[in-house]
């Protein structure tokens, strides 16, 4: 790959975009006296609980773990069933089953690419007690909707907010409707770690004090388990990272709404379908995604565009129900849309960092494929 390419994200750009302030963070915690949870752990909980509009944030290894945890902690196991999608990353489907639940997987709708609440009402049985919605790409599920269909079910609400930090609803953040919520800090995400780190979040104290069990063996005092649990605690030093990112979360959301917007205007004229913002939500683009009219088409920009240093990703080639692991260990209702949107979709450069001369060269570039072939 060569040193001029534009990547589909790039968390070494964030790095050093910000680099003094997380230098000197990571410092911090080096010269501190605690290397496991401690202070900066606690801090980077309480404020981005509070960033999302709850109470509670209990910090755990990654946004996987997130939503396991989660679901144990509302005694989901052995038995259950579990509804969400299948075009989402694998981690979601894969963290139901650490739970010994069942996944059981709607099809999304064809505008928002979230999960369809008529799917899920059609997929609802005696056994279902979940429902994880993933808000995907940066925009949110039809939350109204899904709370609807839990209060008269009975269901819990679990969002997957790992697209998502500083997504809105109807004003209020995503993360802050359902039961619990459960995020991921990748490196690439909107707010990224440098290296794995997750968290839950969530209103309720009595759910908080059982997750920070179930993180940690189920310690109600060193060395003392009172219930079954894990280890799954989110590093010091990434906590300490993540606190300095999440003061510049709202100017890096705005500039990714900006990098969206101008992609719209520069992009409308052609042959692609690109992402819709509903009216009650603001969208926060973890990735700029656009749809391709067919598979070859699809294939052919994203070749074009690399052979030009420009790298295209694909969110997501394939449906998580049509993948060997899964294929035979999950339920699921029709696929039409998912398995549409995995033979037509492709994430343009979008983050932060990129520069406006560089987001023009992608523009040139699809521009230039779509000239050539007419």
């Amino acid at each position: 790959m060569s040193a001029n390419a534009i990547l589909t994200a790039d968390p070494r750009a964030g790095y050093r975009a910000l680099k003094e302030e997380i230098d000197a963070a990571i410092q911090s915690t080096l010269d501190g006296t605690g290397y496991i949870l401690g202070e900066a752990v606690s801090k980077f909980e309480t404020d981005f609980a509070h960033y999302v509009g709850v109470e509670h944030g209990v910090g755990v290894n990654n946004g996987t773990d997130a939503i396991h945890l989660a679901l144990r902690a509302l005694d989901v196991g052995t038995g259950d069933e579990v509804i969400t999608v299948s075009h989402t990353a694998v981690a979601t489907v894969a963290a139901i089953g650490m739970a010994d639940a069942t996944p059981v997987l709607a099809d999304v709708h064809p505008i928002t690419r979230t999960i369809d609440p008529a799917a899920v009402i059609a997929l609802i049985t005696p056994r279902t007690k979940a429902i994880v919605a993933v808000h995907l790409y940066g925009q949110a599920a039809d939350v109204d909707a899904l709370l609807t269909i839990c209060e008269q079910h009975g269901l819990f609400l679990v969002e997957d907010c790992a697209q998502a930090h500083a997504a809105r609803w109807k004003g209020a953040m995503v993360g802050s409707f359902g039961h619990v919520a459960a995020f991921s800090f990748y490196p690439t995400k909107n707010l990224g770690a440098i290296g794995d780190a997750g968290m839950v979040v969530t209103r309720d104290a009595a759910l908080a004090a059982r997750l920070k069990l179930l993180r940690q063996y189920g310690w109600e005092k060193p060395q003392y388990s009172i219930m079954e649990g894990w280890n799954s605690r989110l590093d010091p030093i990434q906590a300490a990272i993540l606190s300095v990112k999440l003061r510049h979360l709202n100017e890096h959301t705005a500039r990714r709404r900006d990098l969206a917007q101008r992609y719209n205007e520069l992009l409308k004229d052609l042959p692609i379908a690109l992402p819709i913002e509903q009216d009650h939500c603001i969208h926060v683009y973890h990735l700029y995604v656009i749809e391709l009219c067919d598979h070859a088409t699809r294939n052919a920009l994203r070749t074009f565009l690399a052979d030009r240093g420009i790298i295209a990703g694909l969110h997501y080639e394939f449906g998580v129900h049509e993948q060997p692991a899964y294929r035979d260990r999950i339920l699921t209702g029709a696929m039409d849309v998912t398995e549409r949107l995995a033979r037509t979709v492709l994430s343009l450069p979008l983050y932060p960092e990129l520069a406006d001369a560089d987001q023009q060269r992608v523009v040139d570039a699809v521009r230039s494929y779509f000239a050539q072939r007419t």
